[in-house]
């Protein structure tokens, strides 16, 4: 069995190798060779059971439908531009855009062309992507980071009854980007972790703005 600082190595070289395309000969051993191997069929593995075994007449235009939602965060927009109609909800709206332009930021236009990662259609034998092939790269998955920094501000600043709704739909939309074949699990679990930090670090933008225009009306 490996130990835990074997296992943060090897987990280490496993990234190096899927996002940078390091060889993987340099760094490991035989035995953790395997264990990078298994690492990356298991995501090969995943989406293909996810096209035989998941993907149907009837789930396919329910996902196309949803991953449309969050295609530049159109469905998030909206939903942020009716939040600034209100004036209680306006500072809501606000930290909503800002995590959805500091997403677009970060994983977008850096970390995807920092990492370079391949579509998984262009990797695995016999998976078919159900829409046509995104320009860009793969990781992170722009649409789940998107969704989930929105949703995460909508989740702890709106009543639950429309918070709760807000997540399962940005969940929806980064499990419609495996189902339709254009994104690994790993992007999608990294793009829903890196929104979730980017909306806190939205609602603190927009609260210390806030606080500063009202002690600059003060005086």
């Amino acid at each position: 069995m490996f130990n835990n600082l074997e296992i943060v190595y090897i987990s280490s070289v496993i990234y190096l190798e899927m996002f940078f395309n390091i060889n993987k000969t340099c760094f490991i051993t035989r035995k953790e060779t395997i264990m990078l191997e298994i690492f990356m069929n298991l995501e090969n593995n995943i989406l293909l059971f996810i096209q035989e075994s998941l993907r149907s007449p009837i789930l396919t235009p329910i996902f196309l439908l949803i991953t449309k939602l969050g295609d530049n965060g159109q469905i998030w927009i909206l939903i942020s531009l009716l939040l600034l109609l209100n004036k209680k909800t306006r500072p809501i709206g606000c930290m909503s855009i800002c995590a959805l332009i500091g997403s677009y930021l970060i994983n977008n236009m850096i970390l995807k062309n920092l990492v370079g990662r391949i579509r998984p259609y262009e990797a695995i034998q016999g998976l078919i992507p159900l829409i046509p092939k995104p320009g860009d790269f793969s990781f992170p998955s722009g649409h789940t980071a998107s969704s989930f920094a929105a949703a995460g501000i909508l989740y702890r600043k709106l009543p639950k009854r429309f918070g709760i709704p807000a997540v399962i739909l940005a969940g929806l939309i980064g499990f419609s980007r495996m189902y339709l074949g254009v994104h690994y699990p790993t992007d999608v679990l990294f793009g829903m972790i890196s929104g979730i930090g980017i909306s806190y670090l939205a609602e603190i933008l927009v609260n210390y703005i806030g606080e500063i225009i009202m002690i600059r009306d003060r005086r």
